[in-house]
């Protein structure tokens, strides 16, 4: 669905500016991909209760470009988890000003596989939740 999430706030927000620009006139898509990724990776990292890295990018499309001035939100949820993996979908939206009217367009979508490790940077089981 290309609706932003309702009652869900977004991990992160982050304006394009003109150094972020492609020779095509949109933002480069490696600088959203970043993005993602970080905001992918804040709620493995609470789920796994210390540090996660990036094993996996399952999914990533780009529904519609992004331009100077627009402010991306990124929302992050876990969709499904391993022994030691955390699979996350990240839902990116551009707010945008178009003749003194805001719009709100999914821009992005991607899901992400992230896995906890120890301090020997090795996987790691995740920690069990309770109620």
């Amino acid at each position: 669905m290309d609706e932003l999430p309702e009652n869900k706030k977004p991990v992160i927000r982050v304006p394009a500016r003109p150094a972020d620009v492609n020779p095509g006139g949109s933002i480069f898509g490696g600088w959203i991909m970043s993005y993602v990724d970080i905001a992918g990776s804040e709620p493995a990292y609470l789920r796994a209760r210390g540090p996660v890295v990036t094993r996996a990018v399952e999914s990533f499309e780009f529904k519609k470009p992004v331009f100077v001035g627009d402010v991306i939100s990124c929302y992050a949820e876990i969709i499904k988890e391993g022994r030691t993996s955390i699979t996350v979908k990240v839902e990116v939206f551009a707010e945008r000003v178009t003749r003194g009217e805001v719009a709100v367009i999914k821009v992005t979508e991607a899901q992400l596989v992230y896995v906890a490790i120890d301090e020997n940077r090795k996987p790691k089981r995740l920690p069990e939740v309770f109620a």
